[in-house]
């Protein structure tokens, strides 16, 4: 253990963090995020008013398949980040973005609730490796100074991604390509893995049992602060982008607005990303934007339980701004976190990432329910889990374990 905590930190004299060629792997980490894990997955938001007319879904249903890959992130993410750490993030990355690309494209063949559920689960399996393999990826190619641009730049990929798959899948290409099953199909054949190039240094880089990596991220007082956080937060963003279109449909929006009002959240979220993790990169505020973040996400959707018309486009650019930032700078904060440094790296993200999917599980069936006290309700309660996520970095910030 000791050799291994010998490289916990993110040295400016390794070759790796001097290298241009970390700006190629920096463009097709993008890349990766939007095509194989964004653009599916905020294709079904938008296509889900079209599959439960098919497919005879209730709201309590769509809320079960859309958290079902919450409750797989829950089991598959630590795993995911620590498979990172053994074998490396190009290895895992190739068969993650293949599985991701079968599972993804299968769920066009569903023809009811329980087999789009199934195939959800399995995309489910795969699809959260990818995330965290990403931002491990910008730990070990990125020094301190650059690593909050870093997982910005792995950010607004995504961001970008959720974007073009929330604008276009059921305005544009549903109509153009005769339905939901067809979008999925063609979202099922993009996938890109990284350069065959290996990480310098890599083959010296000494690896951590499965327990030992576990037992030693487990034991930091600030993984479980920053990751209750984050589990809060999510539950709020989840819920929120989950519920949006259909809300706005059943109160009497055109389709299209609808899924432009969607586009609009994750526009901000992609114009914001790279400027605010540059601010907290030079003046070292990331703990402070974790709390202006989750702030920021509450007051948006609770604007939302009294927004009408334009208001409802300010409540969702207010929600929205923050949002790809808060992503980027969260695994910045976790990857700088003392005691995790490079060889941990894989397995402090999954670790995160499992307590934060926790809220992505219980939020969108929980706030869909609400829908019996008010089509709005669920605007509340999701809310008051952005709220608690602030409170929890709150105290982060106070405690200051990691300064």
């Amino acid at each position: 253990m000791q050799s291994i905590l010998k490289s916990d930190h993110y040295s400016n004299k390794d070759t790796r963090n001097q290298s241009g060629y970390r700006w190629v792997m920096l463009a097709v980490a993008a890349l990766t995020g939007m095509l194989v894990y964004a653009v599916p997955a905020l294709s079904l938001p938008v296509l889900f008013p079209e599959i439960s007319g098919e497919l005879g879904l209730d709201i309590v249903q769509v809320g079960v398949i859309w958290a079902v890959s919450s409750l797989t992130s829950v089991f598959i993410v630590l795993l995911g980040g620590i498979l990172g750490d053994r074998f490396g993030t190009r290895r895992v990355l190739v068969l993650a973005c293949a599985l991701a690309g079968v599972f993804g494209g299968l769920r066009g063949l569903a023809g009811s609730y329980y087999s789009f559920l199934a195939i959800s689960f399995l995309l489910g399996l795969v699809q959260p490796v990818i995330p965290i393999n990403l931002h491990k990826m910008a730990g070990e190619w990125f020094p301190r100074r650059q690593l909050g641009l870093a997982t910005a730049v792995i950010s607004t990929g995504f961001a970008a991604g959720l974007m073009i798959g929330s604008l276009l899948s059921a305005s544009v290409l549903s109509p153009a390509l005769g339905g939901w099953q067809a979008v999925l199909f063609v979202y099922g054949v993009w996938f890109v893995i990284h350069p065959k190039q290996s990480l310098p240094q890599e083959a010296g880089t000494e690896r951590p049992a499965l327990r030992q990596g576990i037992g030693h991220v487990a034991g930091l007082k600030s993984i479980w602060l920053v990751g209750l956080g984050a589990m809060f937060f999510w539950a709020c963003t989840r819920g929120l982008v989950g519920y949006l279109p259909t809300y706005l449909r059943g109160i009497g929006w055109d389709p299209n607005q609808a899924d432009v009002a969607l586009a609009l959240f994750y526009a901000c979220s992609l114009l914001a990303a790279i400027p605010f993790a540059v601010l907290t990169d030079r003046y070292h505020l990331r703990r402070q934007y974790l709390i202006f973040a989750a702030l920021m996400m509450a007051i948006g959707t609770g604007l939302m339980t009294v927004a009408e018309g334009a208001l409802v486009l300010v409540a969702v650019a207010v929600a929205g701004v923050v949002f790809d930032g808060f992503m980027a700078i969260l695994q910045a904060t976790v990857l700088q976190i003392r005691g995790v440094g490079i060889i941990f790296a894989g397995t402090a993200l999954g670790f995160v990432a499992m307590l934060r999917e926790i809220g992505g599980v219980y939020s969108p069936p929980v706030g869909n329910s609400l829908t019996a006290l008010g089509a709005n309700a669920p605007f509340v309660f999701w809310s008051v889990m952005a709220f608690l996520g602030a409170v929890a970095f709150i105290i982060y910030l106070m405690k200051g374990w990691d300064r």
